[in-house]
């Protein structure tokens, strides 16, 4: 397993930026380099349940470990859900990776926000990883500085 992180400083306020991160219509602007049509659904409670879902309803079931908003969320993956609704958190495949971590931290940095992600994977998905937090904090930042980035 494999910790990856990134991290940017935007010229925005933290609610500001915790709110494009979450938001529905903006999360699907800045997930959309790890899926085209990539959507979150969440209970929003810790120990509750939270859905990764692409366009087909597919993706990963994941509990909040932690949150403090705007400070800080944590994910903790537990397994797969498929496109019926059915969750795998059980397998040999899931639990090869069952329990990793996907944390984002929000710090106050003179009036900006420094945002810094890390996310546990297995090394075949760090390419993927790179790409889409690279490309997406990109879109966030935009996002949240009210700048146009035209194609990205």
């Amino acid at each position: 397993m494999e910790t990856l992180s990134y991290e940017t400083v935007i010229d925005a306020p933290m609610q500001k930026v915790w709110d494009i991160l979450w938001n529905p219509e903006t999360y699907s602007e800045w997930t959309k380099y790890f899926g085209a049509g990539s959507v979150m659904k969440s209970d929003w409670k810790v120990g509750g349940k939270t859905y990764f879902l692409n366009a087909q309803g597919e993706g990963m079931v994941s509990t909040i470990d932690s949150m403090d908003e705007p400070n800080h969320i944590v994910f903790k993956h537990l397994g797969m859900v498929d496109k019926d609704g059915h969750e795998d958190t059980q397998s040999k495949e899931v639990m090869e990776w069952n329990g990793s971590f996907e944390k984002y931290f929000l710090i106050d940095f003179d009036g900006k926000t420094k945002l810094h992600a890390e996310v546990q994977v297995e090394k075949q998905w760090q390419d993927h990883m790179n790409t889409g937090f690279t490309k997406g904090l990109m879109v966030v930042k935009s996002l949240a500085e009210g700048v146009s980035l035209g194609s990205v």
